[in-house]
Order: C-alpha cells, then structure tokens, then sequence
C-alpha cells in the first residue's frame, strides 16, 4: 500500500484560475502601459505659446534649381504676423472657421476620436480638429504616424484642461497660415482685401478667408483661378449654412472682384513667371505633407527639377515670340522629363498673377494622338483603312468637315493631315469612354482641384467634344500625357520638386520616381506606334492642334506638343476668354504658327552642345 505524501495530498489549483491570473496580469499591462505613458508624456509635453511660434515663423524658405543654385526665397513680409486677441477676431469670421474646420469645437475634449482610431489602426492620421491643428502647428511636427497622433492627444487633452475655449482658439487662429505668406487673420485680411480686420467683415469676405486655411497654396484664386475658388467658398458658405450660422435665404456672393492680387507681384518681389514657379511648388509640397508653415518652422530648403538654363530659354522663347503679337495673346511652356515626370521648365506666362500653366484649355485637334492610341488598343493597324464621313451624328451633335483624308484614307493618314472628320466618324465608332479611358490612362488625372477632367459640367457625362478636343486641360497635364509616348508606354507624374532639406541640409523628403506602363503589355508597342506616326517622314515628334472657337471656322486655342526621348514640351497660345483669335497678320492662329515657333525654340535649347 503506498502512502501519500504531504506535497500529494495539497489541493490543486484549477486550470481556469490560472488562466484568470495570467488574463488579469495581461489586461493591466494593456491598460496600464498606455495610462502611464499617456501621464509621463503628459508631464514632460508642452505646448508652445502662440507668441513663441510667430517668433519661430520668422524664416525664409529657399527654392533652389536643380543644379542647387538659387530660384527664390520665400521671404515673410513685415506686418504679416500681427497678433489679433480673441475679442478682436470678428464673430462672422470666428464662426466661419468654426463651422468649416470644428464644427464641434465648443463641445469636444479637444481631439478627434476618429482620427485617433484611424491612426491606431492604419497608423496614419488624419481628421484632426482646431486643438489638434494648433498643437501640430506649434510643435511644427505634422507627420501622419500613431506616435505624432499619440502626442497629440496627450497635449490636446493638457491644453483643454489648462486653458479655455477661448484661448485655445485665439492661439489657434493667429499661428495658421491664410496663405500669401499670412499668419493670422489681420494679415490675412489685408493681403487679400486690403483692410483692416474688424466687425465690418461681411459673411463673403469671412468664408473666403475660413476656406484658405485648408490648403492656402492650392485655394488662392491667384494660384487655381476664381473658378475653383469659387467651389471652396460655396464649400464654406453651405457649411455656414447647414450648421445654423448664416439662414439659407440670406444673400452672399463670392467676392472675386474685391480680392486683390498678391502683394507679391504688386510690389516687384517676384515676377509674375517666379511667381507662378513658387505657387505651384508650395501647392505640390502641401499635398506631400509639407505645408508652407512647416517649411518656414523647419527653415528649409527646396530643391526644384527646374533646369536654370531651360527655364531661361522657355521664357525667353515666349516672350520674344509674342513680341508683336496682338495684345490679348497669351501662352505658357512645360518641359519634363518623360522617363521621371521631372518638368525642367515651367512658364506661366508673364502677363498677370494667372497661371497659364495650370490653367485648362481646349486641347482640340491635338487631342487626337489619344484618339489614336484608343484604335490601337481597339486592334486597329496604323495602316488600316477608315472612313471619313463628311457629315456624321454623334451623341446628338452634327459635326461636318470637308475631306482632308483622301479616297484612301487610313489611320496613320488621317493624324497626319488632321482629318478631323475621320477622328470624329473613329470617336463614334470606338465609343467615349474608350477616348476618356486612353487620355487617362495615358496621364490625364482625374479631376484638377475637385473638377473632373474629359468630362461635361455635370462632371459624368462624356459628350461629343471629345471627339474633337473641346474639353480643357492644363499644358502641365498635356505635357506629362504625351511623355507617356516619349518614355516607351510608362507614364510618369509630372512634378515640381525633387527633395526637401531641413536646416543641417539633411534630406527630409524625395519624391518617389516611379513609372509604371500605361496601357498594360501593350503599352510600349502603342507608344512606339503612336510616335512613328507623330514623326511622320522622320521630322521630330511634333503635333500642333487648334480647338474651334464655338461652332465657328475659327480658333480660340493653339497647341504644340512633341517630344525627344529626353525631354516633352507643351506649348500654349490663347487669350483669357475665349474669343476668335488671329495673328499679327491677320491669319487665324494655328498650331503650327507661334506655339511651333516657340516649341521648336525650347526644344532646341535643350539639345546638348
């Protein structure tokens, strides 16, 4: 018989009570890490006065060409940093940002949940109201990672608990950039409208300046034009609208007419070229991350893809050829870099604070290398016979041309006479949405600022313009489609800046060179196709187009596009509205005229000597 002994006769603990233990101990450590982290981070955070940031404002910002010499500085203007109380922010103007950029400003612990949860889970962030603003703001730290967004809760939730509503927002309100170099309300009145800020601020005037603060670079009518400014001060006003601040019968208009030009330009700092080089710089930078408040907190240093030489040559080439010209032309030049999306050269024209560049036109006529590129991917040879009807319906438009083709009248033909007549009977037969799909896959975004692109105002429909390049794009969109062709079927995004360095001169960004094909296995092969038939006999690969002036014989905008295997170049002729247009000798103006002058100028310059 065995005995048992003392150590076998101890009652065992059930298996459920250990694991009960372990959960208890496990849960605490979850619970409490993040409690004592948030509390040790909540002692040694702070949050830096308003005062003490402006005082940090105060640096200028460096655009370099690519060779590192100097383009320009972004120099902060005097008066632009005038610190304005919370009693003397005008209600209206309080309100407007209130609703746009907080709506539960008033109310909340100061930060927002969801952005919170998104950067917990995606570890990006994103979402972030007024409090979260200004801390990212004074800490001049606006990467969207979990740690940023974990700081950021610890110091929204000190400042709520330390300071008022009042205080958070006045703080808030005089460190945001308004754009044009503004920070705070008074400068941002001023450099807009020219006056004081005080309580005779309209509704108008109070949403134009509270739809600003989202993204200065890209809202300034200066930078995009009225026309999109327009859509973000309705963005503004509806919200004024639905959150009770302004009753929906109450008349408000956008003030275009009142918004002066910046001050920039008014007082020669820049030219209107330098001028429309930085805009769009400071506009790529803020959708990298990289807003304009940052760059100057930072003192850093952009280097561009300009090439001081090239941007010298398009400029001149512009200007001496419009010399002479009737006065209501205008134009604009983008040179890049098909295998990188690189532009080397960026004109916007000379003549007003409006950028040409990244203004939209009607491509016309020089559309139809994409109608082109759309046969090819549809099985079509170059070679391949096609009709060209000299009256043709197409989705309730009548479209009439003479024959320009011949009685043998093929692919490669017809782009090369630009038979318009059978680019319009092939749109018909291939379909729009094959037209659009080719342009876009070729390197037409989208939408440009929140408009689709190829489409009708409805922003769905594609209608019978397209057929004949009625829809209007930017030089700087056209240029980096048709490098699709150049760089051998794989399309790269057109951009400004090559990197970013912070004030040791370390390197803080690069922008990610990346192409990928177009169109699939069949990307080089159409690309190739489409510039064989462009050089025709061998000449360079060159397209000029025209686009009709309404229903008229007449044209209104002039294009030349071609490219090398090194550099594509667009070139834009046209007026400011849309108008007949002819030369200084009484010809209409055409493609081939002074945009090919121009074209064939820049392209030159760039031929290594």
């Amino acid at each position: 018989m065995t005995l048992a002994t003392e150590e076998d006769e101890k009652p065992r603990k059930p298996k459920w009570r250990r694991a009960r233990r372990i959960a208890g101990r496990t849960l605490g450590v979850l619970i409490g890490g993040p409690l004592i982290a948030f509390w040790v981070a909540y002692l040694v955070l702070d949050v830096r006065s308003p005062q003490d940031v402006l005082a940090g404002l105060d640096k200028t910002v460096v655009l370099q060409y690519a060779d590192g010499s100097e383009l320009l500085k972004v120099v902060p203007a005097d008066g632009d940093r005038t610190f304005v109380p919370y009693a003397r922010v005008p209600a209206k103007l309080r309100d407007a940002i209130i609703a746009t950029e907080d709506p539960t400003f008033w109310d909340n612990q100061g930060f927002d949940p969801t952005g919170i949860g998104r950067a917990f889970l995606t570890g990006v962030g994103g979402g972030s109201g007024i409090t979260q603003q200004y801390i990212k703001k004074s800490t001049g730290d606006e990467d969207a990672t979990l740690g940023r967004k974990f700081a950021e809760l610890v110091l929204a939730t000190k400042i709520t608990q330390e300071q008022s509503k009042e205080q958070i927002f006045e703080s808030y309100v005089n460190i945001i950039s308004f754009g044009r170099g503004t920070f705070g309300p008074a400068a941002a009145m001023n450099a807009y409208f020219g006056k004081k800020l005080d309580d005779s601020i309209t509704w108008s005037e109070a949403a134009f300046l509270a739809g600003m603060i989202q993204s200065p670079s890209v809202h300034d009518p200066a930078a995009s034009g009225d026309l999109h400014a327009t859509r973000r001060w309705q963005y503004v006003r509806d919200k004024l609208v639905s959150r009770g601040y302004v009753k929906g019968d109450e008349p408000m208009a956008y003030p275009g007419g009142e918004i002066q030009p910046p001050s920039e330009t008014r007082a020669g700092r820049l030219t209107y070229d330098q001028f429309h080089v930085k805009q769009q710089v400071l506009a790529e930078l803020e959708q990298d991350g990289f807003p304009l408040g940052r760059l100057q907190q930072g003192n850093m240093t952009v280097e561009t893809t300009l090439d001081r030489g090239l941007q010298d040559a398009a400029k001149n080439a512009l200007r001496n050829r419009l010399a002479g010209e009737p006065p209501e032309f205008r134009g604009a030049v983008v040179a890049l870099d098909p295998k990188t999306g690189a532009v080397r050269a960026y004109q916007g024209g000379d003549q007003g604070v409006r950028d040409y560049a990244s203004t939209p036109h009607a491509l016309g006529t020089a559309f139809h290398p994409f109608t082109y590129a759309a046969a090819l991917r549809a099985g079509y040879g170059p070679d391949q016979p096609i009709p060209t009807p000299a009256k043709l319906d197409f989705l309730g438009e009548t479209f009439q041309y003479p024959d320009g083709c011949g009685p043998r009248c093929t692919l490669r033909t017809a782009l090369a006479k630009h038979a318009e007549g059978a680019f319009v009977g092939l749109a018909k037969k291939l379909g729009p949405d094959a037209l659009s799909d080719t342009a876009r896959q070729a390197g037409i975004p989208d939408a440009v600022d929140g408009t689709p692109t190829l489409r009708e105002k409805d922003g769905f429909l594609i209608g019978p313009g397209i057929a004949i390049g009625r829809y209007p794009l930017r030089p700087l969109d056209v240029a980096g489609a048709y490098g699709t062709f150049a760089a051998d079927g794989r399309r790269a995004t057109p951009h400004l800046v090559a990197r970013v360095r912070d004030e040791s001169g370390s390197v803080v960004w690069t922008h990610p060179d990346a192409s990928s094909p177009a169109f699939g296995d069949e990307s080089r092969r159409i690309a190739v196709e489409v510039t064989a038939a462009l050089r025709g006999d061998g000449g360079p690969a060159l397209r000029t187009g025209e686009a009709e002036h309404g229903n008229s014989p007449d044209y209104q905008d002039a294009w030349a596009v071609g490219y090398t295997p090194q550099l594509v170049t667009a070139v834009w002729i046209g007026s400011d509205d849309e108008r007949r247009l002819k030369d200084a000798s009484g010809r209409k103006l055409t493609g081939d005229g002074v945009p090919a002058d121009v074209w064939r100028t820049v392209t030159a310059a760039a031929r290594p000597r």
